[in-house]
């Protein structure tokens, strides 16, 4: 009931927020959850004992959100200064490490959602589209791994995850997300709708997975108690995190 509840509660508010708030309101939001998502990635990076990566990455996954240029540049400064910083690390042996987690977290939390950026720029659609192919995803996985869940996805990884739920929600994906885009998409083929969604649902997938293996490891069961039912806010969009970029990058493919 809690999970219903909160996701009836959040579901009209981020539609809104996509199709018709002004600019710099959804900028406003999706810094906030760029924010939560390296709040709560820091938190885990931290049980792997090589220390957290710490506030440093709010500022630079923000400058990350706000540059403009080429995306290879600030990337590459950003692991520069990611080793510098390593060097007041006590121990050595952890500086490189650490460098890693605040890089890897940085574009984690902040460059997928920079995409999002990108894709309300040049259609709200084309967002809205992005996160109804996870939303879709969920919902079939669920109901269709909880009735016919027979073979283990990555049992060593997330146990209660099944093969028949993953086929599941890439038909969900295709259906609904799929349906929204041939709508709202312009002129985009059928086909190359559906390979599209079924390549941002298995990239969704993916990132559900890395999230699960990325708790596992750190010992933990949810990324954050934010979210009643649903555990942290990263644990809602560890799919979407990993669609996005896919979804953009085909979508300049498209033209």
């Amino acid at each position: 009931m809690k999970r219903v509840l909160t996701s009836a509660l959040l579901i009209p508010v981020i539609v809104y927020v996509v199709l018709w708030a002004d600019y710099w309101v959804f900028v406003a939001v999706l810094a906030a959850a760029a924010c939560l998502c390296y709040r709560e990635y820091d938190t885990i990076a931290a049980r792997y004992g090589f220390g957290a990566p710490g506030p440093v990455g709010y500022g630079a996954g923000l400058v990350l959100l706000a540059w403009r240029s080429e995306a290879w540049l600030v990337i590459t400064g950003l692991v520069l200064v990611a080793m510098v910083l390593a060097l007041r690390a006590r121990e050595v042996a952890k500086s490189l490490p650490w460098a890693a987690l605040l890089v890897t977290g940085v574009v984690y939390a902040f460059g997928s959602w920079k995409c999002a950026l990108s894709l309300r720029v040049a259609s709200p659609h084309w967002l809205m589209y992005a996160l109804l192919v996870n939303w879709a995803s969920d919902i079939g996985a669920y109901y269709v791994g909880r009735r016919f869940g027979r073979h283990k996805l990555a049992p060593e990884v997330s146990p209660n995850k099944s093969w028949e739920g993953s086929l599941g929600g890439v038909v969900s994906s295709v259906l609904l997300a799929g349906a929204y885009l041939m709508r709202f998409g312009s002129r985009i083929p059928v086909p190359a709708i559906v390979a599209l969604t079924v390549a941002a649902n298995m990239a969704g997938q993916f990132g559900d997975l890395a999230e699960s293996a990325m708790k596992r490891g750190a010992g933990v069961k949810d990324s954050g108690t934010l979210l009643p039912g649903h555990g942290g806010f990263l644990d809602r969009v560890d799919s979407t995190l990993f669609a996005l970029p896919v979804i953009y990058g085909c979508m300049l493919l498209l033209g």
